[in-house]
């Protein structure tokens, strides 16, 4: 049998389409109840708006809701100067692009917050609405090229980690068994999986050679009687089923099961399917489109270090 070329652009769209556009978050800082009030107004169309009224409670608020693409904090406000509470959110949050509102001549302090990377652009008061609206909009996209870059790197050093773990696992690995678990365990938390399979096949039949991974309290889909599974065999092409999906061919099969995302990679050497790989997933949206990418360009290397095993 010929390889037909997996269609990653086809299965992407998928993963693509179950997610929806999700506003970027923003965080306003100000004492004065009137200015917290226009804030809102300028921006609650385009982005998820926080507020706080000092910046001890804009700490709590970060505490609570995480990460944001943008805080615009006052400099003059009670307890805690806006630069100082900007100063305490760069460790935690580095990526996050500040704005400061001034409406004094805080020369000194707004010079060593914005040399010290803290303050992304400071605006003087009073503000012009419009003005604001394009450096914040400016700032969210800064925001979005840094967390693309650094999600670049971290899938990058991810490939990196997960290729070395599979050309050294059969050194520590005595038996095709042993390798085939720790194969299993090290997909799962890889793809942060809550099951992994990864099954010898012959003659377009699963063999009982065979390393699982379960998350606990988690009830894996039996491999025999999955249509993704028979379906990645005999067209060596990879299957996704997603629970968000409303056409899928394997609904009714997943009806009753607590699947959010289920992916079978076919292990192909010499145009042969060797095994499958197979990971599980309780929510569609933990699935990335990288993900597959990532799973496709790995699964050569495993198709190769088990032909080497047997």
């Amino acid at each position: 049998m010929n390889r037909v070329i997996p269609d990653l652009d086809a299965i992407s769209a998928q993963l693509v389409g179950k997610s929806r556009k999700v506003k970027p978050k923003i965080l306003v800082v100000d004492d004065e109840p009137d200015n917290l009030a226009l804030l809102y107004r300028t921006f609650r169309r385009e982005f998820q708006i926080l507020q706080a009224s000092s910046g001890l409670e804009a700490l709590d608020v970060l505490t609570n809701e995480g990460e944001v693409a943008v805080i615009i904090s006052d400099q003059r406000m009670p307890e805690m100067k806006g630069t100082e509470f900007l100063s305490k959110t760069v460790p935690q949050f580095p990526d996050t692009i500040r704005i400061i509102l001034t409406g004094f001549t805080d020369v000194e302090d707004l010079v060593d917050a914005i040399n010290s990377g803290q303050v992304y652009k400071y605006i003087t008061k009073p503000w012009d609405p419009g003005e604001l609206k394009d450096v914040v909009k400016h700032a969210t996209e800064t925001y979005a090229l840094l967390r693309q870059r650094a999600h670049e790197l971290d899938r990058a050093q991810q490939q990196a980690s997960l290729l070395n773990a599979l050309v050294n696992a059969p050194r520590s690995c005595s038996t095709v068994g042993e390798y085939l678990t720790v194969t299993a365990k090290i997909f799962a938390e890889s793809f942060r999986a809550v099951s992994c399979l990864v099954q010898t096949v012959e003659n377009e039949c699963l063999q009982p050679g065979k390393g699982v991974f379960v998350e606990l309290g988690f009830e894996e889909c039996p491999p025999e009687a999955n249509p993704l599974i028979s379906n990645a065999i005999t067209t060596q092409n990879i299957q996704l089923f997603l629970s968000t999906s409303s056409s899928n061919a394997y609904s009714d099969y997943y009806a009753d099961k607590k699947v959010g995302a289920h992916i079978v990679i076919p292990l192909i050497y010499k145009n042969t399917t060797s095994a499958i790989l197979s990971l599980q997933w309780k929510d569609s949206a933990t699935l990335e489109q990288e993900d597959v990418s990532t799973l496709y360009l790995v699964s050569h290397q495993l198709a190769l270090s088990l032909a080497c095993m047997t």
